[in-house]
């Protein structure tokens, strides 16, 4: 990535600055109706958050009051000492100002403390309760949802905007509280000073919220799309780093790095512009303030040369216009955090609302005494519905059979695997075991009966021990070693750094392609399942490699009814039925020997791998 992309980094997607808008939810009543059920279990501590922001905000505000009769009293002490009628200042009443003053500033910022802490815990909870529902929620949903959506663009539910749901929560439900009470209780302090000052005061209020106005209306825009491309930068991202290792292959450094850059140009152009048009909200409130400022000093002396009133009535009307245009910026912080807020949250609960698996079957088979049998009648599927790509397929395999499914790519192998094991539903037909429809399995139950080895090797970051035990939890580590001795795993093992407690990386890259699919293997052997599926299981690897596989493999095939997918046909010859399947349909099945004879598809097949071979 070139360091001009480095320089302009990715941007948060927090709440942002003062006055900043977040982008807008589509139904905000309904989405924060659903967060207030999630509040619902924290309404004490929502209540004594109030109750401290209100007392806070109190105490804060009866300070410059009391201020200000010091100011007076130090005044008058002067004003006497010069005209020789005084004693001068009297530092005992003034002391005793102070103290009050200290007091209520103690007593203001340790409830303001003890608000924010309670809120903190409130925030993190709501967030962990929709964090553990999110990765309950993924468990849940069927493939196909994410086939429609990048790992990105689902990673950002669970991260951005999480994190923007509880850290503008927690500011903005504190943050509104504390600006309407020191609005209201400036006011009131404000008018008994003088209603003429006060008046004067409020002609900034209309010049400050068009202002306002003209910010959030400008750089609304821009925030929208920064949220929107900071998403696509992010999928982007995860994208190619997992797949660096293509990447580099094919030599795409550079093509990669365009699509960044055109992504991130679009990103760095909207938050620049939105950055600059809420960072200018402060200095120009400021302007405005000081303007404010002017107007009550000028006044205020008039008033005070009148003996309206008094000199720290001045000093403290001033420090309450600053104090009331605070609550006003707030007031914008928090409607901004308010839609940012409303909009992570509707990002969520959508993700929570999405239509899940079936799990529970309402009268649901024990798999325990199955033998494993296995039919398909008449099963059609698509994965989209006007697109059928497995027309009427029937097979029928009896227990302890191993089955091979052959044919060209996209015949749909791979897809009748996935729907025995109820990744999709079909169409229309039936798939059994035993007699029994695989609907009427709950599926934690149906899919406990499978054990499968992948042409694409999964395992994750931790130790080989882990990783095998994978299959079964609470295999005990004698068990696991007798697993990997059966996956012909053991030996290469122990030869390794730490053995079986060596450490595997993110992706799994300090061990081999084989050593993984050994791996993999011995995790199904420990899981011990009654139906086996290999895919493409020794399609990636050397010859010797490739034996060791095939012994584990038909160690692993013993007693159990078997489906095996291969392109290489030399590794199914022993199968005792072999389904050959073209464009989703069965064109052919039998034996090995039965297919050649037959002189097909199948023959064809199999002669075009090893024509060569008999040639010479």
């Amino acid at each position: 990535m070139s360091k001009d992309s480095k320089r302009r980094g990715f941007g948060g997607p927090g709440p942002g600055p003062i006055g900043a808008p977040g982008p807008k939810a589509k139904d905000f009543k309904g989405t924060m109706k659903n967060l207030l059920i999630y509040l619902k279990p924290f309404r004490v501590a929502i209540i004594s958050v109030i109750i401290l922001a209100i007392g806070s905000a109190a105490f804060s505000i009866v300070g410059p009051k009391i201020l200000g009769k010091a100011t007076t009293k130090i005044f008058e002490g002067l004003v006497g000492k010069v005209q020789g009628t005084g004693t001068g200042i009297d530092f005992t009443y003034i002391g005793n100002i102070m103290l009050i003053l200290l007091g209520l500033y103690i007593v203001s910022t340790l409830f303001a403390f003890v608000q924010g802490f309670i809120m903190a815990n409130v925030t993190q909870k709501v967030s962990y309760n929709l964090r553990k529902e999110l990765s309950e929620k993924i468990n849940r949903m069927p493939l196909k949802y994410f086939d429609k959506k990048s790992h990105g663009e689902v990673l950002s539910r669970v991260t951005n905007d999480i994190d923007t749901l509880g850290q503008s929560l927690n500011q903005s439900m504190t943050q509104v509280i504390t600006a309407i009470t020191t609005m209201i209780g400036v006011l009131i302090m404000m008018f008994s000073i003088s209603w003429v000052m006060t008046l004067a005061a409020l002609i900034v209020l209309p010049i400050s919220m068009m202002f306002i106005s003209f910010i959030i209306k400008n750089s609304q825009k821009h925030f929208k799309t920064q949220q929107e491309y900071l998403g696509h930068i992010n999928g982007q991202v995860e994208e190619v780093y997992s797949g660096q290792n293509i990447v580099k292959v094919f030599n795409k450094e550079d093509d990669v790095c365009k699509t960044f850059n055109d992504v991130n140009d679009t990103l760095y152009d909207s938050a620049w512009k939105s950055q600059f048009l809420s960072g200018i909200m402060m200095p120009m409130m400021n302007l405005i303030g000081n303007l404010g400022y002017v107007v009550v000093s000028i006044l205020g002396g008039y008033l005070t040369i009148k003996g309206s009133i008094q000199v720290g009535d001045i000093q403290s009307f001033i420090q309450y216009v600053r104090n009331f245009t605070q609550p006003l910026s707030q007031v914008a912080q928090v409607a901004n955090l308010m839609q940012s807020t409303a909009a992570s949250a509707e990002r969520v609960f959508e993700f929570l609302e999405e239509e899940e698996e079936v799990q529970l079957s309402d009268n649901p088979v024990s798999p325990e005494w199955l033998l494993g049998s296995v039919s398909f009648e008449n099963v059609n599927f698509g994965y989209n519905e006007d697109k059928t790509i497995i027309n009427n397929f029937t097979a029928n395999v009896k227990p302890g059979q191993k089955v091979a499914i052959v044919g060209p790519t996209g015949a749909g192998k791979t897809t009748i695997m996935k729907l025995l094991m109820r990744f999709y539903d079909v169409n229309s037909g039936e798939i059994k075991i035993d007699g029994h429809n695989i609907n009427d399995f709950n599926r934690d139950d149906l899919r406990s009966m499978f054990g499968m080895v992948l042409q694409d090797t999964w395992l994750f970051n931790g130790s080989i021990m882990d990783n095998i035990k994978y299959g079964r939890l609470d295999a005990t580590e004698e068990e696991v070693i007798e697993a990997a001795k059966a996956a012909h795993a053991h030996g290469f093992i122990r030869t390794l750094p730490d053995g079986y407690n060596m450490e595997l990386n993110e992706e799994a890259s300090n061990v081999s392609q084989g050593q993984k699919q050994l791996l993999t293997i011995a995790r199904a052997i420990l899981a011990d399942p009654k139906i086996l599926i290999l895919d493409e299981a020794t399609s990636s690897v050397d010859t010797r490699t490739e034996v060791l596989i095939q012994k584990a493999m038909a160690r692993l095939m013993e007693g159990r009814t078997s489906f095996i997918i291969a392109h290489r046909l030399s590794t199914i010859r022993d199968a005792d039925l072999i389904l050959v399947m073209k464009e989703g349909d069965i064109i052919e099945q039998g034996s090995h020997t039965e297919l050649l004879a037959n002189d097909g598809f199948y023959a064809s097949l199999y002669n075009s791998q090893f024509d060569d071979v008999e040639a010479s």
